[in-house]
């Protein structure tokens, strides 16, 4: 994000300022609507960091109903290893994220070039 908000020209936050919008105008209806393709790839990272997260679920979550997808692969993995049953598991664990790529695949791409200060 930081380096997305480099690259805005000066230039432009001045003449909004010059045309008489504040600090909060300014970020709402310049940086904001600029912003979006990167703000689209930092949630899709943040869903992905949390979907895949292991270690929160488990020390925080005691009944076994509530546990996410993850933990339910490594419980597979811990009973038995029937490895049809655990590639399933994988399949539904990695379907959302999959579909997440695909539904924002134009604003990650655009996010990624943009924040990363390539130019194209």
């Amino acid at each position: 994000m930081r380096q997305f908000f480099l690259t805005i020209p000066a230039d432009l936050v001045d003449a909004a300022r010059i045309d008489g919008a504040n600090e909060l105008g300014i970020w709402w209806r310049i940086m904001l609507p600029l912003s979006k393709p990167v703000l689209f790839a930092v949630a899709i990272f943040a869903f992905q960091s949390t979907w895949n997260d292991f270690l929160a679920p488990l020390v925080f979550l005691q009944r076994e109903e509530v546990k996410t997808v993850i933990l339910g692969l490594y419980g597979l993995m811990g009973m038995f290893v029937e490895w049809n049953l655990v590639m399933a598991g994988v399949v539904v664990a990695v379907l959302p994220m999959v579909i997440l790529f695909f539904i924002f695949q134009r604003y990650f791409v655009q996010g990624i070039s943009l924040g990363g200060g390539i130019k194209g």
